[in-house]
């Protein structure tokens, strides 16, 4: 039967995915059994498990931080926003319904019933489960419908850490608020918090100690540790972790320039992440008409709302800027929903993206897109054909609705939820597309991409240096780490009963 511990803060991005994460690692490490939970998660950021279950990928991330493969378990339900429309529902792993707010509450209890089951299973199979909060637990008008912070900790009767940034200024008050709150308006569980952590602190510890001595004294509250701040363990929006430091300086013009389209919907902007590991790249997401003609390469993203966001680049007037950038012979790339934006026409025949029933694209490859209902969730392995690039096989994952028709001439792709085979993608000149998520982890297939521009700017090719996969168990290392140096974990264990 497993222990269980809820790890919940003063206010979204208080650091609660990068502590469950790093305590996973910590106890992994130690020997234990565990594994994460987010009852409910709201993000564009997903990941698709082996079996084909989307879950957010904090999640993912995480139970690669515990030793174990992702599962829908982890985060049985994950929204994610399609604006006026509601969020899109995914439930165990598959898209369940598109509700608004009110919708989705009136379903609490069936989802609850869900939830709870899986907690059933979890506690079972794991010595430690790591809960993670959502928001503030202390949202007083959202007590009787939470049901990620309040309704799992209650159904374990697990002790419950809150953290608190203090880079934002009135942690104290954050924290002693949410106590405060809590014991008003729902006493059983604000008798579960247990203590308090202090995250991204910089400066002089010994000038935050007395603050944290009267903090203790008031609250009847331990601080279990303060971390420190690291710009090089940054954590991204929507929960969505990097590892890799952002805030390397631009280096001239030796160095290539990747330019990500900022969409509105933009999703899995994970996706690019690898190449904040090469030395020779920056990487930016941008609009600007000058870093556009600038770049080397252009990539449009993959969007929750590829009709919507297509719109604001026909606004731009994006496919003449993109024919004039071309001249340069820079590369175009679009991943899943950038890739039916570069194609010729989409097709909405079942109002999936909204009302419209047809769309023009932009013109630059030969394919066509209908969307349809159901929605295709893999992973996948791909062999890249006609020599584009290495011929190694490469890995990756699709999470779309739309079909893609016309002249495929890029992989040779194999579901692996199914081991159905298709060719998959399309090149024309300097420009493609894919629906292949996480392709650019593929470390030989990155660095041959970035080689092409270097060879063609008179640049010498540079060898593999880096290594995602590696460079992110190291950094999960060094994440705990840091960590244990500042977290007073044998307490916490104690906390937890063991």
């Amino acid at each position: 039967m497993a222990k269980a511990l809820m790890i919940t803060g003063t206010h979204s991005s208080a650091g609660k995915s990068f502590l469950v994460t790093a305590l996973g690692r910590i106890l992994y490490k130690r020997g234990y059994k565990v594994a994460p939970f987010k009852a409910q998660n709201m993000s564009l950021q997903s990941y698709v498990c082996k079996d084909g279950a989307e879950i957010g990928l904090a999640q993912a991330l995480q139970a690669k931080a515990c030793g174990v493969e992702p599962e829908y378990a982890f985060n049985p339900i994950l929204l994610k926003p399609e604006g006026f429309r509601g969020s899109q529902v995914i439930l165990k792993g598959r898209v369940y319904k598109t509700m608004s707010a009110s919708e989705y509450y009136q379903e609490k209890d069936f989802l609850w019933r869900e939830i709870k089951e899986i907690l059933e299973h979890l506690k079972d199979r794991f010595e430690i489960l790591l809960l993670e909060g959502a928001g503030s637990p202390a949202e007083i008008n959202l007590l009787e419908v939470d049901l990620v912070n309040i309704k799992s900790a209650l159904f374990l009767k697990a002790p419950v850490l809150i953290i608190g940034d203090i880079d934002k200024g009135g942690v104290f008050a954050s924290l002693y608020g949410t106590k405060a709150l809590l014991e008003i308006h729902l006493q059983e569980y604000a008798k579960l918090i247990k203590g308090y952590i202090i995250n991204k602190f910089r400066g002089d510890l010994e000038l935050l100690t007395p603050g944290l001595e009267k903090f203790s004294k008031l609250s009847g509250l331990p601080c279990l540790g303060v971390l420190p701040y690291d710009e090089t363990l940054s954590i991204s929006d929507e929960d969505g972790f990097s590892f890799f430091n952002k805030r390397r300086p631009y280096k001239g013009e030796t160095d290539l320039r990747i330019v990500v389209l900022p969409l509105k919907h933009l999703s899995n902007f994970s996706d690019f992440d690898p190449f904040y590991l090469e030395e020779d790249v920056e990487l930016i997401y941008s609009f600007r008409k000058e870093d556009i003609l600038q770049a080397d390469i252009v990539i449009i993203p993959g969007s929750k709302n590829t009709f919507s966001d297509l719109k604001q680049l026909q606004e731009f007037n994006f496919r003449d800027l993109l024919k004039k950038a071309l001249e340069r012979d820079i590369e175009v790339i679009g991943i899943c929903g950038g890739f039916q934006m570069l194609g010729e026409v989409l097709y909405n025949p079942y109002r999936v993206e909204g009302e419209e029933r047809e769309l023009r694209g932009l013109g630059l490859l030969e394919i066509s897109t209908t969307f349809f209902p159901e929605k295709i969730t893999t992973q996948v392995l791909a062999k890249p054909l006609c020599g584009f690039y290495s011929s190694e096989e490469l890995w990756g994952y699709e999470i779309h609705k739309g079909i893609s028709e016309g002249d495929m001439n890029l992989f040779e792709v194999k579901r692996l939820t199914n081991g159905e085979v298709f060719l998959e993608g399309r090149r024309q000149g300097s420009i493609w597309g894919t629906y292949l998520h996480g392709i650019f982890t593929n470390d030989t297939f990155r660095r041959e991409l970035l080689n092409r521009h270097r060879l063609k700017k008179g640049l010498n090719p540079i060898e593999v240096k880096w290594r995602y996969h590696e460079v992110l168990e190291h950094s999960l290392n060094r994440l705990a780490d840091l960590v244990e140096r500042h977290l007073n974990i044998e307490r916490i264990l104690k906390i937890l009963g063991i």
